[in-house]
């Protein structure tokens, strides 16, 4: 996260994280204790002595300290992604110049998101909030601190919506007119195949990640299918491939990765087609059985929502916060293990986690059921090597939302816990352990509707 400062904001200013906090701490007591008087001899507090704190300091071209600001995670405990900004001070001799504090607001915003935080606030004296206005900060309400007139304010973090609408936004426009799925299935994970009790499902990985980590390409194109088959309910019977590379090496390596999960997950390659001296390309479909499919679109307002996720593996090389392998290392019992969960648990609705996340994910299942969703972010089972930022964004591996009550939470090495609520409404909105309800995503993710 460092790589964001030192940054460089005209010829005679510089943020940086500060490595020796004396003059900042200095500068605080000037400012707030003696000028101010906000606060009796000292205004060093709990979040001062907390480790994870970060100060940033903004010093001139010749390096003089100007001014400064921490930032941090909110509460004790585990970060979950709620941060803070604070004791914002700039020295009184540069003050009127107008540009050190709005520089230091600035470089604290960037510092928090790349942090993987989803909601940051601060507590602003409220002559200053015309200011935080300006750079683009919300007003949330009026609190008092150290006995003075404060503006609790929040810095709007859009990541959430960003990755769910880079996947899917334009779902909606592309496909109204073939209804993908069916009545009650439409813009599901899979799709019943009429007069039978077969489900079907496609997935294509992209060209770049088929020439970089060709392997974990194929792979991944019997990972995604099948977790679009499980989260149906239905048991894989067989998969179809589509290769295309650049020479018979590549390939190989591709079809060597599809190989490897095809025997884990115990799915046997039906055929396929393979070309050679064309761009990268893969693509599969496989084909389950259920006679009782397992809808996305199934929830209603009032049901509990789970997340199911594997939180075992790390982050794959050259894919970090956007790509946890949880699934290369696991016996075939505990992959299959997972795959069964839906089939057993029967939950009104479930969604395996896809690339919009699991919020975007969570998005689609409301969407699909015509409701919203609030996710309460503290309970979300998480890796502790993964921010709350990357693991609501990232790809998981194996991970399925489910919505309503469960006759089974068995699902091999995965954990269940419940952590949100469908209701009334549109969008996913976040939950915190203070009771505030922040946006994620506003509307429907896709535009596809409601699958009945």
């Amino acid at each position: 996260m460092t790589d964001l400062v030192p940054t460089l904001l005209g010829p005679h200013l510089i943020v940086e994280e500060a490595d020796d906090l004396a003059g900042y701490h200095r500068l605080r007591k000037q400012v707030f204790v003696d000028e101010q008087g906000l606060f009796h001899g000292c205004d060093l507090d709990d979040r001062d002595d907390d480790p994870r704190t970060v100060v940033l300091v903004a010093r001139s071209a010749r390096g003089e300290l100007l001014g400064g600001v921490r930032v941090g995670p909110a509460r004790d405990g585990p970060d979950i992604g709620w941060w803070a900004g604070g004791r914002l001070v700039v020295d009184p001799a540069v003050r009127g110049a107008g540009a050190v504090g709005p520089a230091l607001v600035r470089a604290a915003c960037a510092y928090a998101e790349n942090a993987g935080a989803l909601r940051f606030d601060a507590t602003v004296q409220t002559r200053h909030e015309r200011l935080f206005r300006r750079l683009g900060w919300h007003s949330v309400r009026p609190v008092t601190v150290a006995r003075r007139a404060h503006t609790l304010m929040r810095w709007p973090i859009g990541r959430l919506a960003a990755v769910a609408a880079a996947s899917k936004e334009h779902l909606g426009d592309l496909l109204h007119e073939l209804a993908p799925g069916g009545p009650g299935f439409i813009g599901d994970d899979g799709a019943p195949v009429p007069g039978s009790d077969l489900i079907a499902a496609c997935d294509a990985i992209l060209p770049s990640m088929v020439e970089r980590d060709p392997d974990w390409a194929g792979w991944c194109a019997v990972l995604v299918n099948v977790n679009d088959l499980a989260a149906m309910g239905a048991t894989p019977v067989g998969l179809l491939n589509a290769v295309g590379a650049r020479n018979a090496a590549l390939a190989a390596r591709v079809l060597g990765g599809l190989r490897r999960a095809a025997h884990a997950y115990g799915v046997p390659v039906l055929g396929g087609h393979t070309q050679l001296g064309v761009p990268a390309a893969l693509s599969a479909t496989a084909l389950g059985r259920t006679a009782r499919p397992v809808p996305g679109g199934g929830g209603r307002p009032g049901l509990r929502v789970r997340l199911t996720a594997d939180l075992g593996g790390r982050w794959r090389p050259g894919y970090h916060g956007r790509q946890w392998d949880s699934t290369s290392h696991r016996t075939p019992c505990e992959l299959r293990g997972m795959l069964s969960f839906v089939a057993c648990a029967r939950p009104a609705a479930a969604k395996d986690v896809s690339m919009a996340g699991i919020a975007g994910t969570l998005g689609m299942l409301a969407e699909a059921s015509g409701c919203a969703a609030v996710l309460d972010v503290a309970n979300v089972p998480r890796p502790t090597t993964a921010t709350v930022g990357d693991w609501l964004t990232c790809f998981p591996g194996f991970a399925m939302i489910t919505a309503g009550d469960l006759a089974s939470t068995e699902a091999g090495p995965a954990v269940t816990a419940a952590c949100g609520d469908l209701v009334a409404g549109q969008g996913v909105h976040l939950r915190w352990p203070d009771g505030e309800l922040t946006g994620a995503i506003d509307a429907g993710v896709t535009g596809l509707g409601t699958a009945a």
